[in-house]
């Protein structure tokens, strides 16, 4: 499989990973007593993982239309990017005055006991973090070797150089139709 082709598929995993991070659950509290629990998804804890996402898409799309040294830039600011969504997925743990931030009903609940526990969205935004940086690493060691964007669209030196296209011209000035 060609580099490109690569990074385009470990970025699409990564945004899709990142991407259900948001929508699963972050953290569940139980403030016991037979209440409801409350369930916070990743979107309402922090936004990071999907703004991270997104700013990757952009970042990998771009590389398509630049030249070598740009592509490596770009690679690593994917890699800064999977780091910061890895450091997110890590670090990002609310207590339990957060969550009576976001929720206030909470409030007055957390003098109880209340049970916090993890969902599977941090272990997401986790392994799209390590996928981004995968992506961004192996974008800067393979940029050289990719193609760019204008060799897909640059005529062929051959057809250029022969008289045909000349012809053509000529048998429309003459009135002629050179398509039929």
């Amino acid at each position: 499989m060609k580099p490109q082709r690569l990074v385009d598929l470990l970025t699409l995993v990564a945004v899709v990973l990142l991407g259900l991070s948001a929508y699963l659950t972050w953290v569940s509290v139980n403030p016991g007593t037979g209440r409801v629990d409350e369930v916070f998804n990743g979107y309402t804890i922090t936004k990071a993982p999907v703004a991270l996402a997104l700013a990757s898409l952009v970042a990998v799309v771009i590389t398509k239309l630049a030249g070598t040294a740009l592509r490596r830039l770009l690679g690593a600011l994917v890699v800064v990017l999977g780091a910061i969504a890895v450091a997110v997925a890590l670090l990002v743990r609310p207590d339990g005055a957060e969550l009576s931030r976001i929720r206030p009903v909470l409030s007055a609940v957390l003098t109880d006991q209340v049970v916090q526990t993890g969902g599977p969205a941090p272990w997401f935004a986790l392994g799209g973090g390590i996928v981004l940086v995968a992506a961004g690493l192996l974008t800067v060691l393979t940029a050289h070797r990719w193609r760019s964007a204008t060799q897909r669209y640059e005529r062929d030196p051959a057809a250029a150089r022969s008289d045909h296209g000349a012809d053509q011209w000529k048998a429309i000035d003459a009135g002629e139709d050179p398509t039929l």
